[in-house]
């Protein structure tokens, strides 16, 4: 080149990022934004070409601090905006929203408990037993409560199954369904020895759930029951407890007649509970409710159900002939206390009607003789080779044997034992 060319340092001034070169430079030549082609006025024996980029300015940011306080007021406003669109999303109840809680959860047993009682309830009822009585001073004739129990559906018919002490003596009787709608009762029939009843109710087939029926044959000590009644009034209680023990013998409340294989339990029974049903664990009917153990009435933690095996029995016997055919032997006899003062042993026969099954056999009762003197009738001893010691033992007997069957019965008679052949007849119609 003719000229020389040289680049020399200028001032940098920080208000620009452009360069200044020297008053007496005549001529600049722009190569690129950061390249300058100059001819200086003082001479460069060598031309050289720089090539400079302008320094890029190290910018500081100033630190950012945000105070504890206003994290604290983000947060707060974060937690109100979530809460609130909770509640918007789940439409809760004002009263309701700010109340937490917890799912009840329930162990496997409570679960069992609880699904047995909705299942079996409906099928469970509430009886009233009504009396007529006049008032003293108007005469007038009124019904009032008498007494009240429990029982339970047994069919699709209308039929109820309770305790015949529930109903005695009433002049009417009204049931209530589970649903609360009341219904009267008609008697089919009843078995005052076994103490059961079975009455009928008009109510459509729909309001009707029929108690699933089991077996108490297999029945264990120990194994959990339930009990459905109505105690005191309260309706649809139920109490939870053990079998206690079995093949218990209670005397029935109405003839005195022993009620064999009774079923111990420890479920309290109260007043009122009789004739509600006793369930197993699986909810299926083993007995029926119907006395407790107890000094002042209330549940003792002793009591006692008719096993479900005699009461099938039964209420089948009822249902379709109105009444149980059980065998008698037809006589009347002594209590055991005064059979034991006389230091023997069996069961002493005070009367044997001549139209009676004993009569007719030639049984003696106890008679006076001319003077007024006391000739002690037959003492049975044994029926059917079975050893007889009190009055229970022959009604267990006389249990196992049906109308017609010709027993064969042992009897002390003064100082000797004869055997007499004795045909059983049934029972005679009880009004």
């Amino acid at each position: 080149m003719a000229t020389a060319c040289s680049l020399i340092s200028t001032h940098f001034h920080s208000s620009s990022s452009s360069f200044s070169r020297s008053p007496n430079t005549k001529t600049t030549f722009h190569l690129s934004k950061s390249l300058h082609l100059y001819k200086p006025t003082h001479f460069i024996s060598h031309p050289t070409l720089f090539l400079l980029r302008p320094p890029t300015p190290k910018t500081t940011l100033p630190k950012l601090t945000i105070p504890k306080t206003c994290l604290d007021s983000i947060l707060l406003l974060c937690t109100s905006l979530a809460l609130s669109f909770t509640l918007f999303i789940s439409n809760a109840d004002s009263a309701s929203a700010f109340v937490v809680t917890s799912p009840r959860k329930l162990q496997s047993d409570e679960l069992a408990t609880v699904r047995l009682f909705q299942e079996n309830t409906p099928s469970v009822v509430y009886i009233t037993n009504l009396a007529v009585k006049q008032d003293a001073f108007t005469l007038d004739v009124l019904e009032v409560p008498q007494g009240s129990g429990s029982g339970f559906v047994w069919d699709k018919d209308g039929h109820i199954v309770t305790n015949y002490h529930v109903i005695r003596g009433a002049s009417d009787l009204r049931v209530t369904l589970a649903d609360q709608s009341t219904y009267d009762a008609r008697v089919v029939g009843f078995d005052q020895d076994k103490d059961v009843a079975v009455l009928r109710v008009d109510a459509p087939k729909d309001k009707l759930r029929p108690i699933p029926v089991g077996v108490s044959a297999d029945l264990l000590v120990g194994q959990k029951v339930y009990a459905i009644g109505n105690p005191f009034g309260l309706d649809h209680t139920l109490t939870t407890g053990v079998i206690s023990g079995l093949r218990r013998e209670i005397s029935s409340a109405a003839t005195g007649r022993p009620i064999q294989d009774v079923i111990q339990t420890d479920a309290a029974i109260n007043p009122g509970n009789s004739g509600g049903p006793l369930l197993d664990s699986s909810g299926n009917l083993i007995g029926i409710n119907t006395a407790i153990y107890s000094p002042s009435g209330a549940s003792s933690g002793v009591g006692f159900s008719i096993p479900v095996d005699t009461v099938n029995g039964i209420v089948d016997q009822l249902v379709k002939f109105g009444k149980v055919t059980r065998p008698i032997l037809g006589i009347k006899f002594a209590p055991d206390q005064s059979v034991e003062q006389l230091g023997v042993s069996g069961v002493l026969v005070l009367d044997a009607p001549a139209n009676g099954p004993a009569g007719k056999a030639g049984l003696q009762p106890t008679k006076r003789d001319s003077y007024g003197r006391l000739i002690l009738g037959d003492i049975i001893t044994s029926v059917n080779g079975k050893k007889v010691t009190n009055g229970s033992d022959l009604y267990r007997i006389l249990d196992q044997c049906k109308v017609g069957e010709t027993v064969t019965v042992e009897v002390l008679r003064g100082d000797h034992k004869e055997k007499i052949p004795v045909v059983l007849e049934p029972k005679p119609d009880e009004s």
